[in-house]
């Protein structure tokens, strides 16, 4: 069996997702004003988007622990990492900011990070798709 077919490999990649957004989302909350300062980007955006991937974290990590992913809302998530991907980059290309060497850093770690995930993401969905119904997975893994 491949380990892309693993029932174990999705909802690890999912915490995965929700690992790497809730330490991003933490460290733009807790330090909006000093990765403003070494970023170039506004306090508010970071501030916005730091919440938003805290509650985004919860979600994944809601998706990651059911018994069977709910492959549906997987599928959305993957949407939803490749659309932060273009988003950045046009955060990037549009000179809204000021923004810095860390800066671009910062947003292309972001990049990398969300393309990798939505990639492993959709071959998890793509190698696992007879196995699973559309939201069927919604039952707490090893509760019930």
């Amino acid at each position: 069996m491949s380990v892309f077919a693993s029932p174990r490999f999705l909802p690890a990649v999912m915490w995965a997702d929700a690992a790497s957004c809730a330490a991003t989302g933490a460290l733009q909350v807790a330090f909006t004003g000093a990765l403003a300062g070494l970023t170039g980007l506004s306090a508010p955006l970071l501030m916005g988007t730091g919440v938003f991937l805290l509650v985004y974290a919860a979600a994944a990590a809601f998706m990651a622990s059911r018994s069977t992913p709910p492959r549906t809302l997987i599928g959305l998530v993957v949407a939803g990492n490749f659309g932060w991907a273009v988003a950045c980059i046009a955060l990037l290309v549009s000179g809204m900011f000021a923004v810095t060497v860390l800066g671009m850093a910062w947003v292309l770690a972001q990049v990398a990070c969300v393309v990798v995930l939505a990639e492993l993401q959709w071959t998890g969905l793509r190698r696992t798709r007879g196995s699973a119904g559309a939201v069927t997975g919604l039952t707490p893994a090893g509760r019930w």
